[in-house]
């Protein structure tokens, strides 16, 4: 057992007051209720380092079940975790129980606990997790000790405890918080072997926070870089957005290339590491998100991908992914094709937003065009046009004053396939 580092609340600056509403309210009932009750991981990070969070994420000893009995607006989700999600409006709490970390050469432990709904593992699955270190399953419930140890890096591993007002550090966290260096808990490679986006993660951790990557996580990237190409595309593809809202997209994929991490899944990316286009066009994201101190709701996805995409060549013109099923593809990544026609679609519209002779009429049908606010977004952030971004909002000023703005369409429901129906039986004849 490691004796934590507990910090008292008159040692550190995190006031409950910094801490969403409705995150205390869960946090206070868990306590009451008798069980242990901490805000974990990044909201906890970002406190110490004066930063809002954007989400406030709680580790409990209750289990998932017990959570939801203590709240009528919760819902159990997941298979690799299972997760409480209280609900408040739009709003979500995340609550995980405690996990301990499973080795993976350990396979007596590899099974889930009873009664969780799975079926137990084959011995052919027993022995070929035994050597696959990647996490399919993790709702083994532990301690906040074995939690601690089993996370990603130091700084995300600390916890604020309810009941005493307390920061708890098991694993250095405090101390790499000071030192500004992205450290991995443990052995760098195990944990990117158990899931190899942490690597990804680490680099996007250390230029949004402006930390340093430890150099054994460094080199042990360098070891498994390939490996990312077994994590989940769609994980990947909302680890590519997450950098690209963060305000930091420039120096995150430009320290990923560096690194070779973009090779195995966006080679294309990789390959345009020498590209001044590329970096011009993140630079450009990252200034306007500079200016908000949230990502703001103009950062659609459709301006994000092209702010990626359209320097390695994409126009409305041409040059779109091979669509399938649905989705295009950013190398190895599924991106849905909604995504890459309006992208064409904004594009297509620079040309007429900035025409400063454009007719009155004319203008009004293209404000009620649906992607009219992601082709003013892309104006804004890459055209290098103010004087046609203030003419185009002081337009929509006017008509919002004058209460004749035209509304865009709204977007059609999805066609339900309707079922067949059977045919009757005839009796048989007798």
């Amino acid at each position: 057992m490691v004796e934590p580092i507990v910090i008292p609340r008159s040692e550190h600056p995190l006031s409950r007051r910094d801490i969403d509403h409705d995150a205390l309210k869960v946090l206070y009932r868990l306590k009451d209720a008798g069980f242990i009750a901490y805000l974990v991981g990044g909201s906890v990070r970002d406190l110490l380092l004066g930063r809002r969070p954007k989400d406030f994420d709680i580790g409990t000893s209750a289990h998932p079940y017990q959570v939801k009995r203590l709240f009528r607006n919760c819902w159990v989700i997941g298979r690799r975790f299972r997760l409480a999600h209280v609900k408040f409006g739009e709003k979500i709490v995340e609550v995980a129980t405690f996990r301990r970390h499973i080795p993976a050469s350990d396979a007596a432990d590899l099974e889930p606990p009873p009664g969780d709904g799975h079926p137990p593992l084959s011995d052919e699955a027993r022995e070929r997790a035994a050597r696959d270190l990647l996490i399919r399953r993790d709702n083994t419930f532990g301690t906040a000790e074995e939690d601690a140890f089993r996370r990603d890096f130091t700084i995300n591993a600390l916890f604020y405890d309810i009941a005493t007002f307390s920061i708890i550090d098991y694993v250095g966290g405090l101390r790499d918080l000071r030192e500004r260096v992205i450290r991995a808990i443990g052995d760098p490679d195990e944990r990117f072997l158990e899931d190899p986006v942490r690597m990804l993660r680490a680099v996007a951790f250390a230029g949004r926070l402006g930390f340093t990557v430890d150099r054994p996580v460094v080199e042990a990237i360098g070891r498994n870089r390939g490996e990312i190409a077994r994590s989940s595309p769609a994980r990947l593809v909302e680890e590519y957005y997450k950098i690209l809202r963060s305000g930091s997209s420039a120096a995150v994929f430009r320290q990923a290339a560096d690194l070779g991490l973009l090779e195995a899944v966006t080679p294309e990316l990789q390959r345009a590491a020498g590209n001044d286009a590329l970096w011009q066009s993140l630079a450009r994201l990252d200034a306007y998100r500079a200016r908000f101190g949230a990502a703001p709701d103009a950062f659609s996805n459709p301006v994000l991908l092209g702010s990626l995409i359209v320097p390695l060549g994409f126009t409305h013109a041409g040059g779109q992914p091979t669509p399938a099923e649905g989705e295009a593809w950013l190398g190895a990544l599924p991106v849905a094709r909604r995504d890459v026609e309006r992208l064409a679609h904004l594009l297509a519209l620079q040309r007429r937003l900035r025409d400063p002779n454009i007719p009155q009429r004319s203008a009004r049908a293209l404000l009620a065009r649906g992607a009219f606010a992601d082709a003013l977004t892309w104006l804004e952030v890459h055209g290098d046009a103010p004087d046609a971004v203030a003419r185009w909002r002081s337009l929509m000023t006017e008509l919002t004053e004058s209460g004749s703005l035209p509304e865009p369409p709204a977007r059609p429901p999805a066609r339900r396939r309707r079922r067949r129906r059977r045919r009757p039986v005839p009796p048989e004849q007798g």
